[in-house]
């Protein structure tokens, strides 16, 4: 019988190395890490179908593959340590944060705008969400971007997940033990340059299956909810997509600033004695989550809530 140390994984191989590198992978996914889970619950709740949060899951995890898959290439060249400094998490979190706050105000479509109406109009069109037309289409979107601009059908569309691509880009470069293991020893022991991707791809596959899992599951959450019709669990699933991205995202944000002024942050933590990479120290990151998807969360589905019963999407008993 074979064994798989993944606490100190020891392969031998190209084989060995890659099946360690894609259950690092499936681990990864699998334990609350900052980096995947706010982001995939947040679009998933928003789709508020199976299907949805799959697809969520899937999107978002394949830009974090091909982020993982490059980084990879790099780190085989040894210039990793370039990226696991205290700087760069610290930026990578005020990003994330950026990320999510904007795409709650996409999402959403009020609150501040900042008056960059134009922008998001040619954001929207880059990234497909909106595609080019007339003038009179642009002068619509532009309009529905407008702070004053409230349309009750919104809260009752899917979100779109193409942003949720983006959101995987940029949560690649979060560092954590499995991005460590992965960079500093799976990685450089590939036997040729060609290859140094790899590792990188297949623990993305890896996260990828369990973000498809995880989407699929907080896509359904809401149907064993309160009796609601189906425009009001959409209410609900996209007022929790945007506490969490807009809070979150700040709060994200603020985490990020503080690691920047106070690297020791990132050494703080509650140990646990587990061996799995996560969850043996629980540090700034876990908490994050636990603020974000279980704070922001609930917080979102009681405001969500209110707003489906406000509007009557009710399901009334016989």
């Amino acid at each position: 019988m074979v064994y798989i140390n993944i606490w100190n994984p020891v392969y031998y191989g190209l084989t060995s190395a890659l099946l360690v590198a894609f259950i690092l992978g499936i681990v990864h996914g699998i334990t609350p890490d900052e980096h995947t889970w706010p982001i995939t619950f947040a679009y998933s709740v928003g789709s508020y179908s199976t299907k949805g949060g799959a697809k969520t899951g899937l999107v978002f995890s394949a830009g974090f593959t091909i982020q993982r898959a490059i980084l990879s290439q790099i780190a085989y060249f040894a210039l990793v340590g370039i990226f696991t400094t205290y700087f760069v998490f610290g930026i990578t979190y005020i990003t994330i944060g950026l990320a999510m706050f904007l795409a709650a105000i996409y999402i959403v479509r009020k609150g501040e705008y900042f008056h960059l109406h134009y922008l998001a109009v040619k954001l929207s069109e880059l990234l497909g969400i909106h595609k080019r037309g007339s003038r009179r289409e642009k002068l619509e979107l532009t309009h529905r971007l407008n702070p004053a601009y409230i349309n009750e059908s919104d809260l009752t569309k899917p979100v779109p997940v193409n942003l949720a691509f983006i959101h995987g880009i940029i949560a690649g470069f979060g560092f954590g033990a499995f991005a460590l293991i992965l960079y500093t020893t799976i990685s450089p022991a590939m036997p040729s340059p060609y290859l140094g991707w790899v590792p990188g791809a297949a623990f993305g596959l890896g996260t990828m299956v369990m973000q498809i899992l995880f989407g699929s599951f907080f896509g359904r959450l809401l149907y064993v909810t309160k009796k609601l019709t189906q425009k009001g669990v959409a209410v609900v699933g996209k007022t929790i997509t945007e506490f969490v991205l807009k809070y979150g995202g700040m709060a994200f944000f603020i985490v990020g600033i503080a690691i920047l002024i106070f690297p020791q942050l990132m050494s703080i933590g509650v140990i646990t004695n587990i061996k799995v990479h996560n969850l043996n120290s629980l540090g700034i990151g876990f908490f994050l989550v636990i603020v974000i998807v279980a704070g922001l969360g609930f917080l979102g589905y009681k405001v969500g809530l209110k707003r489906a019963q406000s509007m009557h999407y009710t399901m009334h008993p016989r």
